[in-house]
C-alpha cells in the first residue's frame, strides 16, 4: 500500500493546507432541455462550494496566522479564536474530507494514466451553458464566487471519476425503449423561439430605438447602448432559446406571435419596455426512437454512473493511508463501508487517454 498523506501540516490545523479546496459535484445535470432544474440545483451545489471556499479564504488569510480578525466594542477576536471555531465545526471538517477526496481522484488519474483534456473540460463547459440564456451561467459563477478556474477543475475531476466508473456501465437498446415510453412527459419539445431584445425603462426611449432600428441601426450595438438587462446587453441582446412559460406574459404573447426578423413595437413588462426581434423558431417535437435515443442513453450513463460514484470514491478512502495529524479533525472523515475495497478490486481502470 502506498503512503497516501493528505492533511494540514502538523501544528497548522487547516490553514496549513495553503489551498483552495475543489468542490466535486454533477455540473451536467440532466441532459434533457430543463434549464429550470438544472438552475437551481448548480445554484444549490454552487452555494455550498461558495461557503466553504469563503470559510477557506477567510480562515487562511493573514498569511501570520497570528493577530485579530476583528475588533467588537474594543474586544479583540484573535485569529486562533476563529480558526479553533473553524476546525472544530462542521465547515473545517467539510473542507478537509473534500481535500482528500480532491487528492485521492488526482492520485487515481496519475496513477491510472487517465488524462483529461483541455478540450474535453471545455466541450464539457460548454455543454452546461448552453443550458442557459446568454450569461445567465457567467452571472451565477460570479454571485457564487467561482472563477472559471474553479469551473475547470471541478470539472476535470468529473471527468476522471466519470472515466473510471463508466468503463462498467451498459446501456441496452431495451433499456432506452423503456425510459422513452415512461417519460415522454420530459422528452417531448415543446415549441420554442430564439429571440434577442433591448429592455429600456421608459416608452420615449423604446419608441427612439425601435425608429433607429427600422432605419437600420445595428441591434447590438444599440443594445449595449441602450439595455439596461445585465445578461444579455453585451451579448448583443441575446436571449437564446426559451418555451412558453420561461417569460413574462407580455413578453411571451409578443415573441411567440412575432415574425421572423421583423423588429416589433415595444412591449410593456413589469421590467420596463421590450424592443423585441424573433431570430428562429423550433416546432413542438413528440420523442421517438429516432430523435431521442441517444439523449436517453447518455442520462442512463449518467444515471448509472452517479450511483456508482459514491462506492468508487469510498473505494479509494479503503485503499488509502491517510494520517490526520490535528487533534481536533480527527473524526472529519466519515466511516467507511467494509465492502467498499472489495468493490475497488473488481473495478477495472480505465484506459489510458492522451492529451
Amino acid at each position: 500500500m502506498q503512503d497516501r498523506r493528505t492533511t494540514p501540516g502538523e501544528g497548522q490545523g487547516v490553514c496549513g493546507v495553503h489551498a483552495i479546496p475543489r468542490f466535486y459535484v454533477t455540473l451536467g445535470g440532466d441532459p434533457a432541455p430543463n434549464f429550470w432544474s438544472f438552475s437551481m440545483s448548480y445554484r444549490a451545489l454552487a452555494a455550498v462550494a461558495s461557503a466553504l471556499l469563503g470559510m477557506t479564504i477567510a480562515g487562511c488569510s493573514g498569511g501570520s496566522g497570528g493577530g485579530n480578525v476583528a475588533t467588537v466594542n474594543s474586544q479583540n477576536i484573535t485569529r486562533a479564536q476563529y480558526d479553533a471555531k473553524l476546525e472544530s465545526g462542521p465547515q473545517g471538517k467539510a473542507i478537509l474530507n473534500q481535500l482528500v477526496q480532491t487528492a485521492l481522484i488526482d492520485q487515481y488519474a496519475a496513477d491510472n494514466h487517465v488524462d483529461i483534456s483541455d478540450a474535453d473540460v471545455q466541450k464539457r463547459e460548454d455543454e452546461i451553458k448552453s443550458k442557459y440564456p446568454p450569461g445567465q451561467f457567467e452571472t451565477i459563477l460570479k454571485s457564487q464566487n467561482l472563477t472559471e478556474d474553479d469551473v475547470k477543475k471541478i470539472l476535470r475531476e468529473q471527468l476522471v471519476v466519470e472515466k473510471a466508473v463508466g468503463a462498467d456501465v451498459k446501456i441496452g437498446g431495451a433499456d432506452v425503449k423503456a425510459y422513452l415510453d415512461k417519460n415522454h412527459a420530459t422528452l417531448d419539445t415543446a415549441e420554442q423561439v430564439r429571440a434577442k431584445h433591448i429592455l429600456v425603462a421608459d416608452a420615449g426611449t423604446a419608441a427612439t430605438i425601435e425608429q433607429k432600428l427600422k432605419a437600420g441601426g445595428d441591434f447590438a450595438a444599440l443594445a449595449k447602448q441602450y439595455s439596461t438587462d445585465p445578461s444579455s446587453k453585451e451579448k448583443g441582446g441575446e436571449l437564446g432559446f426559451f418555451s412558453k412559460g420561461q417569460m413574462v406574459p407580455a413578453f411571451q404573447a409578443a415573441a411567440f406571435s412575432q415574425k421572423i426578423g421583423v423588429v416589433g413595437p415595444p412591449v410593456k413588462s413589469p421590467f420596463g419596455y421590450h424592443i423585441i426581434v424573433v431570430e428562429e423558431t423550433k416546432p413542438a417535437q413528440i420523442a421517438t426512437m429516432a430523435n431521442a435515443a441517444d439523449k436517453i442513453r447518455k442520462l442512463l450513463q449518467q444515471q448509472q454512473e452517479q450511483q456508482a460514484t459514491p462506492k468508487f470514491l469510498a473505494s479509494l478512502r479503503a485503499k488509502a493511508n491517510i494520517t490526520i495529524n490535528d487533534d481536533k479533525l480527527k473524526d472529519a472523515l466519515p466511516p467507511v463501508a467494509p465492502e467498499a475495497a472489495a468493490t475497488t478490486a473488481t473495478t477495472p481502470a480505465p484506459a489510458a487517454s492522451t492529451k
